[in-house]
């Protein structure tokens, strides 16, 4: 049950009511119509916006509305027991303490599938993320991409959307060579040539020492007397396809598991850039033209030439693009046209793209493809990630001699744990920067979300061992019987009122598309939890153990129950394991 909604339908039954009275115009639009929890909750349970959003249309000043629409639904609801005029007209609800009751019952009942919406309507949606070029293993800057992307598309998923994961393989172009020529230099060493130093331009990681060997293993040294074109696709192969294990492994490791794989190499030759160009030229996109000098400093390489170009900028984008560079050969924004040309043909008009915080300048003309490609059916977000430092208590840190120069992911996978680096990396807006410090993720205080959230699940657990030693069976069948009408503690029913916005932070968190407002609301959760243990030791009536009452002990034990199950709900949108107990 989403109480918000139920009430969003209450106050707009009292509007339609008015309506038919004659005080509301017939055409009176509720679409912005809105009921959310105040900023401050000492002004109620829920505010809504009706009487500012419709006062115009209906000739009335909005107190005066206000007091209509507040006389409608006191009249007419059984869950608001109260409602107050705000301001110029603002209305504020109280809903009565059974409302939170009866949120709490069906927590219990539904168990993991509570905060399940349906706002996706099974409509399918596709999240493009990670998508690093197979030239290494992944670092510490592809992280928060793979984390926000993966989270992401789990919590479109549990707002009823039905999700597909894809990573893009670059698989050609100009960095590839470079990987076939660093790893043909590995081969060599493993045949037992010594290679000195890595030549300036290639990779120089250890971790392209086991593909010389593969081949060595494979081939002998049977590559160096073959015709270079075919020793070339042999060691590019296999390169890419240990290079994809490699970071296939480390995104296991991580949690992450995508359904699709799209090659580059596969769109090109498969004759797709040509067919969605076609297209494109078919709508009278593509024309050849001169572009203007870039804005600033014209770089030194510009030359002012005829160029073909796709309209880009009747979509949005600031100027047209080019498709074909000066040797008649594809941009590489003409594999993107194709890429997402493609990605509608399966079926997916909303499309999600996990960026890089450098490929900023890549957001509008995306978007403009995506239109022009789907003939305005389909949209693209764009998820801009900002780079990560890591850092050990203030002071940067590296931590990988194997990659050569950075930090890889496995290396902070091993170091913290899967489940501290997918929180923790949720715990700011992905176009934040962010620092990594791998003490502060480990510390075990209220400053530490990842850890109180945490604790909270393991104190709940808790809870229900000390009911076990004082004889207690807490069973599902006894908390679902509970007499919840026993918790009327204002601590209690706050605790209550948290639980009741699960189902709207999933629905508003997955209409943003911001991962991250799942971290924040259990955090807040876990503190009111923590908040009432802590009044507990203080208050000996508060406490969840309540020796001489059965009937009070049960109840405030399906509250725990019901605080732990949307607890590990939220974790498991983040793909994240609850803990029973703290070590």
């Amino acid at each position: 049950m989403n109480v918000f909604k139920e009430m969003k339908r209450e106050v707009q039954g009292a509007l339609e009511r008015l309506q038919e009275a004659g005080r509301l115009p017939a055409d009176a639009d509720f679409a912005r119509l809105s009921v959310e929890p105040p900023r401050d909750p000492a002004h109620g349970d829920m505010a809504t916006n009706a009487a500012m959003l419709l006062a115009k249309p209906a000739g009335l000043k909005p107190r005066a509305l206000a007091e209509a629409i507040v006389a409608e639904l006191t009249r007419e609801s059984a869950w608001i027991e109260g409602a107050e005029i705000a301001g110029p007209g603002f209305i504020n609800l109280r809903l009565k303490a059974e409302v939170w009751r009866r949120v709490a019952a069906e927590i219990l009942r539904a168990g993991a599938a509570y905060g399940d919406g349906d706002a996706g309507g099974g409509r399918p949606a596709l999240v493009e993320y990670v998508s690093a070029n197979p030239t290494g293993p992944l670092h510490i800057g592809h992280a928060r991409g793979a984390v926000v992307g993966d989270v992401l598309a789990r919590l479109l998923s549990k707002a009823g959307y039905a999700v597909t994961k894809e990573y893009w393989i670059n698989d050609a172009g100009a960095q590839i060579e470079t990987l076939a020529d660093s790893a043909y230099l590995r081969y060599r060493e493993a045949l037992g040539e010594e290679i000195g130093a890595i030549p300036d331009g290639l990779y120089p990681g250890d971790y392209l020492i086991p593909v010389g060997e593969a081949l060595k293993a494979e081939h002998g040294d049977a590559l160096l007397s073959m015709e270079e074109a075919a020793r070339r696709a042999i060691v590019r192969d296999k390169s890419i396809a240990m290079m994809m294990d490699l970071i296939k492994g480390t995104l296991a490791d991580l949690g992450v598991v995508q359904d699709v794989f799209t090659s580059e190499r596969e769109i090109v030759a498969s004759g797709k850039i040509e067919a969605a160009l076609s297209y494109l030229d078919e709508q009278g996109l593509i024309y050849v033209g001169v572009l203007d000098p870039p804005k600033g400093k014209t770089p030194d390489d510009w030359e002012e030439r005829p160029q073909t170009l796709f309209k880009a900028t009747e979509f949005g984008d600031d100027v047209d693009r080019p498709i074909k560079k000066s040797d008649g050969s594809w941009t590489y924004f003409a594999t993107d046209i194709a890429y997402h040309r493609e990605k509608y043909t399966r079926g997916f008009t909303h499309m999600i793209d996990v960026l890089g915080a450098d490929h900023g300048g890549y957001m509008k003309r995306l978007q403009a493809v995506v239109k022009a490609v789907s003939g305005g059916e389909a949209s693209l977000t764009v998820k801009l990630c900002q780079m990560v430092r890591l850092m050990d208590r203030g002071q940067p840190v590296k931590m990988s001699k194997r990659a050569g120069s950075f930090v890889t992911l496995q290396d902070l996978i091993d170091a913290v744990g899967r489940d501290v680096v997918r929180f923790y990396l949720l715990t700011r807006k992905n176009d934040a920067p962010m620092d990594f410090d791998l003490t502060a993720v480990k510390e075990q205080s209220r400053d530490n979300m990842v850890f109180y959230v945490h604790y909270a699940h393991a104190r709940c657990h808790s809870v229900f061992r000390q009911a076990r030693e004082a004889g207690i069976e807490p069973s599902v069948s006894a908390l679902q019987d509970a007499d919840l009408t026993l918790l009327d503690a204002p601590e209690e029913l706050a605790l209550m009122k948290r639980l009741a916005e699960w189902p709207r932070q999933v629905e508003a968190a997955a209409e943003a598309e911001e991962p991250h407002r799942i971290a924040y609301y259990l955090y807040e959760a876990a503190s009111d939890f923590h908040a009432l243990w802590t009044k507990g030791k203080e208050d000996v009536t508060l406490r969840f153990i309540q020796a001489d009452d059965a009937a009070r002990t049960m109840a405030r034990l399906a509250l725990v129950e019901a605080l732990r199950t949307v607890i590990a709900s939220g974790l498991d949108v983040f793909g994240v394991t609850p803990v029973d107990e703290l070590h």
